[in-house]
């Protein structure tokens, strides 16, 4: 026994030596950065161990990394928005390997089967002959339809119980928490060096109106971090409406007022569409029509205030909601114009100028053509630029199938009214999201992005949990129907 201790600690001290000398000598031919990856590399191993025994902590980590991640282009060049490919990479092989036939059953649904149609719709653009770069492709592609497709595939395979999905509703709200308040930090004690540079980059352009400081976060632009706290100030709003505890209820409550003072110091106009949008499809799904004619009053009330009165037109966050509803605002006038040139452009072209070919990426990899140098600014243009009429009507459908695929689920869901109220706020958070897209490039980012497709999975399931729950026992302790 003793010697194999022996043996066992010499082992040790032989591996800590020979590590502490290769170490030393990356570090004398590489350099600090090789000898940085090299120090990383057993905490890699350590962390694809974990993943690979739970995948769900990988899905958890994009989950947490889709929060900061664009941010991260203030503080650094390195390419960290490809960690995302990596974690889901990752997560998606352990999923797939963990996989029983009961969870690759619930794969046979419509939400997974549109999103599939759209993510080969992308594939096949990578042979369009308008598209002038695949590097483009590869780095585009990814917001626009592989990210969505593992994360449905992804959720609906890992996710086993409603207690994991509050858990989801509970990562979401506490980095939502934090961004606001960081967001508070940016436009009452000022910004820091690293988005001072950022701003003064360019992007004070867009993030400094007169004079006043669109907040974002750590979000990559105040549009992504309004709509972000327009989309959860909806979710925290229909939780408190369910058949929750009263403490539970007024901590909802008091969330969704927090979450609406951090979209109006966004300053970003089209995030105010994402609660107004999603709220009445809630009452829709609600089915109950008496609740449902009150809420269309108080929302027409809340527009009218808005569009016809001066009411609040002291404070600068109402005036910026208000100029939103206002047919005849130079910016909504330039977006037309831009739209009849890109109308005529695209007449030709019915499969589009390929992805990556509009936009930043366009900029990066395409710059002085039409595509890279005409602002898209909403989402379904730059699909439509990208992808031509063709892969917008795919889009769409894509998005319309998954929109009626919940309704219907939610509304046979009857027996676990928290679960249905669950269902009902992420079903109403895409539809918001969706809307909001018109005016601005959301639905493809992050954190928006995730946890909209994660939702939609979550939809699915929760559906499934529903079906098979009986006398408080989820569906997590039966085999499926």
């Amino acid at each position: 026994m003793k010697n194999r201790i022996g043996i066992s600690l010499l082992l040790k001290i032989s591996l800590a030596i020979f590590f502490a000398v290769l170490l030393g000598y990356v570090i004398a031919v590489y350099g600090f950065l090789a000898a940085g990856a090299l120090g990383a590399l057993p905490f890699v191993v350590w962390y694809l161990t974990i993943v690979f025994n739970k995948p769900i902590i990988g899905l958890y980590s994009v989950l947490n990394l889709g929060f900061f991640v664009n941010g991260t282009v203030r503080y650094s060049t390195a390419p960290f928005g490809l960690a995302i490919d990596v974690f889901l990479l990752i997560t998606l092989i352990a999923a797939l390997a963990k996989a029983r036939k009961r969870d690759t059953i619930y794969l046979k649904n419509p939400i997974v089967y549109a999103i599939a149609g759209w993510a080969i719709y992308c594939i096949m653009e990578l042979v369009n002959p308008e598209s002038r770069s695949s590097l483009a492709w590869f780095y585009a592609v990814r917001g626009v339809a592989l990210y969505m497709v593992q994360l449905v595939i992804i959720t609906t395979l890992l996710f086993k119980d409603q207690k994991q999905l509050q858990t989801f509703f509970n990562i979401w709200i506490i980095w939502s928490v934090i961004a606001c308040l960081w967001a508070m930090k940016q436009l009452y004690l000022g910004v820091n060096h690293y988005e001072q540079l950022w701003l003064d980059a360019g992007a004070y352009k867009t993030h400094v109106l007169f004079g006043r400081l669109r907040a974002f976060s750590f979000y990559s632009d105040a549009g992504q971090f309004g709509a972000a706290m327009g989309h959860i100030l909806l979710v925290c709003l229909i939780l408190a409406l369910g058949p929750c505890k009263p403490k539970i209820r007024l901590l909802y409550l008091g969330l969704a007022v927090f979450f609406f003072w951090g979209m109006a110091i966004s300053g970003t106009r089209g995030a105010l569409f994402v609660p107004l949008s999603g709220i009445m499809v809630y009452l829709f799904l609600t089915r109950n029509f008496k609740i449902l004619s009150v809420g269309v009053g108080i929302v027409g009330v809340f527009f009218c205030l808005l569009k016809f009165t001066a009411v609040g037109a002291g404070n600068y966050q109402v005036q910026r909601m208000r100029s939103a509803l206002d047919p005849n605002d130079a910016s909504l006038q330039v977006r037309i114009e831009n739209q009849k040139k890109f109308k005529v452009y695209l007449a030709t072209r019915p499969i589009g100028g390929g992805i990556g070919s509009a936009g930043s990426w366009g900029q990066r990899f395409n710059p002085g053509t039409f595509l890279a140098e005409t602002p898209t600014d909403s989402w379904y243009v730059k699909i439509w630029a990208e992808t031509g009429v063709v892969g917008l009507w795919v889009h769409l459908g894509m998005i319309f199938t998954c929109i009626i695929t919940g309704t219907v689920l939610v509304f046979k869901m009857k027996n676990n009214k928290m679960l249905r109220q669950m269902a009902m706020a992420l079903l109403s958070g895409f539809v918001g999201i969706a809307f909001a897209s018109y005016g601005n490039q959301i639905l493809g980012q992050a954190p928006s992005g995730v946890v909209c497709f994660m939702g939609l999975a979550l939809i699915w399931l929760a559906y499934r949990w529903d079906k098979n729950y009986t006398a408080g026992i989820s569906a997590a302790s039966k085999p499926p129907i």
